[in-house]
């Protein structure tokens, strides 16, 4: 296939580019973060290779996947590539979504499409349901982080893949309507303040200034109360991104059988 007379001049023209795409003889884009931190993007998708490739050990023929938050499509192409036979992603932000597009038009992914959509309003009723769903570093940015689990919940059939950053896990107890009564509370969710990147249009933030990040204990009573039946939590590899390896990012395989 020749290569179209344009395409080094759009990849230029979509830029700046938060990932680093392979196009072949089409060209490469240059992602924007720094050299240190770039290995997060390799380190999370070996680690939702090895969940999918637990849960689908016969390969993705046949499997329809969900990509929540797809940013300019990383995973998503990456799950395309990998043969599912349908893969959508949906992201809030459109220039992500442009990014993406293009990148699937290049590459001729028949099988992966996009559409611009909060992950707070989607539901099974509007956007169907889907073997595989990958919620992949967009909780900690969401302002009603258990909303959005319940409704990717309801619409993941077998495995959803979750990847985070987590805060410092706290435990105790708290007065429950009188001193004297109490309950125990195991985990927490810490607000984060992301009016700053908000509003300077920064296109790595949620849709609202409010961010909520939770510790590994709440993570885990979340997708649980979501409608998720299992939670494991996979080792990092060797060699992972820092962050994933002292733990401070996570990757779940959240099971509904």
């Amino acid at each position: 296939m020749a290569v179209p007379p344009d395409t080094h001049q759009r990849i230029e023209e979509l830029g700046p580019w938060f990932y680093e795409f392979d196009l072949g003889e089409w060209g490469r884009t240059a992602s924007s973060l720094p050299p240190e931190v770039q290995p997060i993007h390799t380190t999370r998708l070996e680690m939702v290779n090895r969940a999918v490739d637990a849960y689908f050990p016969s390969g993705l023929a046949g499997v329809r996947c969900l990509d929540v938050g797809c940013h300019e499509g990383y995973y998503s192409v990456a799950m395309a590539r990998k043969g599912a036979c349908e893969v959508r992603g949906v992201d809030v932000r459109e220039e992500n979504l442009r990014k993406a597009r293009f990148v699937a038009e290049t590459l001729v992914l028949s099988n992966l499409s996009y559409e611009r959509a909060n992950c707070e309003d989607l539901s099974p009723e509007t956007h169907g349901t889907y073997d595989l769903c990958l919620f992949l570093g967009l909780l900690y940015h969401l302002e009603n982080p258990m909303a959005a689990l319940r409704r990717v919940a309801a619409m993941t059939t077998g495995l959803c893949v979750v990847e985070t950053q987590v805060v410092a896990e706290v435990e105790g107890a708290a007065e429950w309507g009188y001193r004297e009564w109490t309950r125990p509370y195991h985990g927490v969710l810490a607000l984060i303040d992301e009016s700053g990147e908000f509003f300077a249009s920064n296109a790595e933030t949620g849709a609202s200034p409010v961010a909520t990040c939770p510790s590994p204990k709440a993570l885990e009573f979340m997708l649980l109360q979501a409608g998720f039946r299992r939670v494991e939590f996979l080792e990092p590899p060797p060699g992972a991104y820092e962050q994933h390896a002292r733990r401070q990012r996570v990757v779940c395989a959240a099971r509904k059988g």
